[in-house]
């Protein structure tokens, strides 16, 4: 189990980091805004969603309302707007990754390639000189004792 975390995050470095930043765009230019529209609506004491809506459009074009939304008096709201934006964030992102995790430990591995042995172990089989030819240094031994079928697969032209 843990090969698929550490495949998982070893495949997707690149779209993590794009995931980083993209939240701090993100916060920028949405999240700030809506925080600052959010406490400029509830200065009445109630939530009014005319103020609402005519000033986070303003704010959403100005891009100023970073720099006001620090103010002691929004940025509780900025606080929570942040904190809901970024647990929605970060299940997108790990559903995101959960979808990219590998399905097996052979996943993305050439199938029928001998990067299955390591260090030579092949050669216990297979001979490095001579024999039936399977691929540039593995050969199929003729005086092997046991089964030395082979199966070639792909086309032969004679014409």
């Amino acid at each position: 189990m843990n090969y698929k975390v550490s495949k998982t995050l070893k495949d997707n470095k690149k779209s993590i980091i794009i995931i980083a930043v993209l939240w701090i765009f993100f916060t920028i230019v949405l999240v700030a805004p809506i925080g600052y529209s959010i406490g400029l609506a509830c200065e009445g004491g109630a939530f009014d969603f005319e103020i609402f809506l005519e000033s986070v459009f303003t704010e959403l074009a100005s891009f100023t309302s970073i720099t006001r939304v620090l103010d002691a008096n929004y940025i509780g709201y900025f606080g929570k707007t942040l904190l809901y934006f970024s647990i929605i964030y970060l299940i997108f992102t790990f559903i995101g990754l959960f979808k990219s995790k590998p399905k097996h430990e052979y996943t993305d591995i050439e199938h029928g390639s001998s990067d299955w042995s390591e260090g030579g172990e092949q050669y216990r089989i297979l001979s490095k000189n001579k024999g039936i030819i399977l691929s540039k240094h593995n050969f199929l031994p003729v005086d092997k004792r046991g089964n030395v079928n082979v199966l070639v697969v792909g086309r032969f032209r004679f014409w």
